[in-house]
């Protein structure tokens, strides 16, 4: 470890960030914020990189925002990708999130700016907010809701109680649940099944996905052929087909 707030490591075209503050359970102040940024931007630039993972050093996944920093008039946001330097815009490539410990308020917020939730089944969710008089304004309202029954979002977001990593996989918001300590390495494993498949290919589906939720019946095939038509047009489309005729692993140029 190194005195940085924010790890980073490659691991066969997925890239590894870490949270690196566990002396303040991992919460975000400005240089954390900037550190994620930093790394969300990389991961987007790179084309070697196809997938992402965030994590948290030690016991604690995040424990929100530094209240020391903010106190001290600190204010943990970078413009343009907000709380954390990621809720208000998270990546274009994949990102799951590995959980351990505690990833409430803020943290929790930046759990569901990710697209899949790896948790040690010591994992502990929550967004208290409402418990001080504030409202989870980075996000966790507006995710929430599309990730779990509208019922427990409201639930969970009125009543501001924490919720097990049993609970959160029952209701489908947790895609693997792994024995503590082991929750970086399966999201890494997780990661690395999507970082072996075409990355346009990827890129394009996580796209769809993401924006089709905006997108009317009558419109949504047209659409999606903005971002399926220039894949299945691309060199890498046609390894693909190459490399299964000829019983082949393909090696992707992202072209």
């Amino acid at each position: 470890m190194t005195d940085s707030p924010v790890l980073t490591e490659r691991i066969d075209g997925v890239l590894v960030v870490t949270i690196n503050r566990p002396e303040a359970r991992n919460a975000i102040n400005t240089e954390a914020a900037e550190g994620i940024a930093a790394a969300m931007s990389e991961l987007d630039a790179d084309d070697d990189l196809v997938a992402g993972v965030v994590t948290g050093a030690g016991s604690t996944f995040c424990a929100g925002m530094d209240l020391k920093a903010f106190l001290a008039g600190e204010r943990p946001s970078v413009r343009e990708r907000g709380f954390a330097g990621i809720v208000r815009q998270p990546p274009v490539k994949p990102l799951i999130a590995a959980v351990e410990g505690h990833a409430i308020a803020g943290g929790f917020e930046v759990v569901l700016a990710c697209d899949l939730i790896v948790a040690a089944d010591n994992a502990v969710f929550g967004l208290p907010e409402v418990r001080r008089g504030l409202v989870a304004a980075g996000g966790g309202l507006l995710r929430l809701r599309e990730r779990v029954p509208y019922h427990l979002a409201v639930e969970w977001a009125l009543t501001g109680e924490f919720v097990s990593a049993a609970v959160a996989a029952e209701v489908h918001l947790v895609n693997r649940l792994t024995k503590p300590g082991a929750a970086k390495e399966t999201a890494i494993e997780l990661a690395r099944l999507i970082a072996r498949n075409g990355p346009l290919a990827v890129r394009a589906s996580k796209a769809i996905i993401t924006a089709s939720r905006d997108w009317a019946a009558d419109e949504a095939f047209t659409k999606q052929d903005e971002f399926a038509e220039p894949v299945r047009s691309s060199a890498d489309a046609r390894e693909g087909a190459l490399a299964f005729k000829e019983k082949r692993a393909p090696v992707w140029r992202g072209e």
